[in-house]
């Protein structure tokens, strides 16, 4: 069976956030380590991004960032979250943010399965425009393309990865709802 069948996908209180802090921290730190590139650099230990994640609760606790786990009995196998807009103007659109899938899990639907429930998460939270951006030509680029996203450009030389060379970003939109 695949990691998208076998996990459980659970939206997280504020609560259950709090308690999947070190799953999370262990998913994102393993993720950089495997060399994706989310905003962090090496050295990045589980410590560093157990701290990252307890910096994101006050916008779980307010409900402007919705994040989602996908969970077995190895622990949190995926996450995505969704960020609502701060901007009375921007109130019609959400941005994907921290789409992970542990290594162990990739290749089986999982990280379609994250998309999927965030974008429709999205519509029917009444957002109509969704945005993200990642790496270009990495299996992040290939997954959002393959699920209907439209690249708008690529900015050369955007963002460092985890072992600080520099790389391209491609930036997408996806209509909704």
């Amino acid at each position: 069976m695949s990691s998208a069948t076998t996990s459980t996908l659970t939206r997280l209180t504020p609560a259950a956030f709090d308690r999947s802090v070190p799953g999370l921290a262990a998913l994102l730190a393993d993720t950089v380590a495997g060399g994706s590139s989310l905003g962090f650099t090496a050295p990045f230990d589980r410590e560093a991004a157990a701290a990252w994640w307890r910096t994101q609760r006050p916008a779980v606790a307010s409900g402007t960032l919705d994040i989602w786990a996908a969970e077995t009995p190895e622990g949190v196998m995926g996450t995505i979250s969704l960020a609502h807009p701060h901007k009375p103007n921007a109130r019609h659109r959400a941005e994907i943010v921290k789409l992970l899938v542990h290594p162990a899990a990739r290749g089986q639907g999982l990280g379609r399965a994250l998309l999927t429930t965030a974008e429709q998460a999205a519509a029917r939270s009444g957002f109509r425009l969704l945005l993200l951006d990642t790496e270009t030509d990495s299996a992040a680029d290939c997954l959002y393309r393959r699920a209907g996203w439209t690249p708008y450009g690529t900015v050369p030389a955007y963002a460092a990865d985890p072992g600080g060379e520099l790389r391209d970003c491609t930036f997408f939109y996806k209509e909704v709802g």
